[in-house]
């Protein structure tokens, strides 16, 4: 018999658009001989839809469906709960693939829904999927594993909670611990929504306002001047961890922010990029050095920035885009990983993912 995939998109995040793109590439790819595939879409207003065909998500039909559903937390169920024209039913899931970035979906909200109801699924647990959306704690936690291998992360100034209304203080603590320009970022945030770089005083004043409008912690971090380069890595249920080769961001910005990853097409990736062999295994080392600190299951991608001093550590994303122009597939495509063969891997990472065995 075949098993039900539940893929998950959309959601309440600033990421909600990458997401529908995501779920299109991952679905195509999913083997149909073996799996049953469901789709629910998640509003940008919180409601869950239930999503009859990949056309609909591409021309954005889904949005008007009339058709609720949502997974149950049950966990003697393990279903999905399905309500249309006053009718009620429901479907048994066996295994789930969120397509979901950012908030909501990449921060450990919905990975506890799913450890509720008892359904394996794709991607980190609860602790590594808040560990690492938070810059904050991110740094904290892999700060040791890091030092141990020789690689360094930007150094940072914090403004947490009620030090906001401390206004001169901050810029005074930035000031004296580098120049400008800085970047300013929410610490729990996605795909660099909220981050500004700030030249001056006055900049820097306003960027923290606004990414303090994004989240209660907010980090100033000093400009690292060097190439964006990024390493995917991998863990199934042997608990071994796998990293591919390093590719190159060439933004077409003065920095990745989200328009020049998504809309931008003079941005570019390269999957081969030439660096010292030295630093392209220290990236892959360290990838997997944070990946195991955070406790990190199934898939992440981690960032870097490649200087003349070596590689710096930016930041891991636990569910990172999986668009046709997304790193994290592209760099197992460069191993001679498919598409179709990675989606199967994390599939299989899903479902024999420990402690989620039989009630």
């Amino acid at each position: 018999m075949k098993q039900t995939v539940l893929a998950i998109f959309g959601g309440n995040s600033t990421e909600h658009e990458v997401s529908c793109r995501s779920v299109v590439n991952i679905v195509k790819n999913i083997d149909t001989e073996r799996y049953e595939i469901l789709l629910v879409g998640i509003t940008k207003a919180g409601e869950w839809l239930l999503v009859r065909s990949l056309s609909e998500i591409e021309s954005g039909v889904w949005l008007h469906s009339k058709t609720r559903a949502c997974l149950l937390p049950d966990s003697g169920l393990r279903a999905l709960w399905i309500e249309e024209e006053g009718c009620s039913r429901l479907r048994r899931i066996d295994v789930i693939f969120p397509a979901l970035h950012g908030k909501n979906g990449e921060d450990g909200t919905i990975q506890g829904l799913f450890e509720l109801a008892r359904i394996p699924y794709v991607g980190c647990g609860v602790l590594a999927s808040a560990v690492s959306m938070d810059k904050l704690y991110t740094k904290l936690v892999a700060e040791k594993p890091l030092r141990e291998l020789g690689v360094r992360q930007a150094r940072y100034v914090s403004v947490v909670g009620a030090e906001i209304e401390q206004e001169e203080e901050n810029v005074a603590r930035v000031e004296a611990a580098f120049s400008y320009p800085v970047f300013v970022k929410p610490s729990n945030a996605g795909s660099s929504c909220g981050v500004t770089k700030a030249h001056d005083r006055e900049e820097l004043r306003e960027a923290i306002r606004r990414a303090y409008r994004v989240d209660r912690k907010v980090l100033i971090e000093e400009t690292i001047y060097g190439r964006e380069v990024e390493c995917a890595v991998f863990r199934g249920q042997d608990l071994r961890i796998e990293a591919s080769g390093v590719g190159e961001i060439k933004a077409a910005a003065d920095f990745y922010d989200y328009d020049a990853k998504y809309n931008n097409p003079q941005s570019e990736t390269d999957v081969h990029p030439l660096m010292a062999e030295e630093d392209r295994e220290k990236i892959r080392e360290a990838a997997k050095a944070v990946f195991a600190a955070v406790d990190g299951y199934g898939l992440s991608r981690v960032d870097f920035f490649l200087t003349e001093e070596g590689p710096v550590f930016n930041e891991i994303n636990t569910l990172p885009g999986f668009t046709a122009i997304s790193m994290y597939p592209m760099l197992w495509e460069a191993e001679g990983i498919s598409k179709r063969v990675l989606v199967q891997k994390l599939l299989d990472a899903a479902v024999g993912r420990p402690g989620f065995g039989e009630n």
